[in-house]
């Protein structure tokens, strides 16, 4: 069956260990790579995809104050969530 490995990682250089039961997991569900990153890294690269860069703009419909996850454009309206919602009522 499988047994453990100890892999480098790719992010940090430390040495991690690939248990044989989480080897038996990634085969059940179909992987075929082996992880690259130690556990830390992993859990590290995973928390800063959550935080989004929020910009803020000017509201079209209300004027308010509106912060939005994209960077607005000259050329395109941008709306709060309660006109956006609005809007999305209407149609």
């Amino acid at each position: 069956m499988y047994e453990d490995k100890t892999l480098v990682c790719k992010e940090c250089g430390s040495e991690f260990v690939f248990t044989a039961g989480e080897q038996e997991f990634y085969a059940e569900r179909g992987f075929e790579n082996e992880p690259q990153r130690c556990k830390a890294c992993r859990d590290a690269r995973k928390n800063n995809k959550r935080e989004r860069e929020m910009f803020t703009a000017v509201c079209a419909g209300c004027g308010k104050e509106a912060r939005v996850p994209f960077k607005p454009r000259e050329d395109r309206p941008v709306y709060c969530s309660e006109c956006f919602a609005k809007m999305n009522d209407r149609a």
